[in-house]
């Protein structure tokens, strides 16, 4: 997907940004705070996501962490659908 979008609008995105490695400018505001978030949901680690959360909170605002959980929610809901409908997912 992130291929096909960078085609799409014509943009170059620098893989670190994705790998939470960036240090510096990225036109992704946050990156780093968004990437360790995404991961901690993904974990199912509690402290993990309560440290993540609140370095969210911290550098970016009760929007963005607002607006982060909501996306990370809305791919669980989808995953779920997915899967009531058998649509095969992969197994961790």
């Amino acid at each position: 997907m992130l291929r096909v979008s960078m085609r799409q609008t014509e943009r170059d995105i620098d893989i670190k940004v994705i790998n939470g490695e960036l240090d510096g400018f990225t036109e992704v505001p946050y990156a780093n705070e968004l990437s360790a978030f995404a991961e901690a949901v993904a974990s199912f680690d509690h402290l993990l996501l309560a440290k993540a959360r609140e370095s969210l909170l911290d550098v970016a605002g009760e929007a963005v962490l607002v607006d982060a959980a909501g996306v990370a929610g809305n791919f669980q809901r989808m995953v779920r659908i997915a899967d009531s409908m058998g649509i095969p997912v992969d197994q961790l």
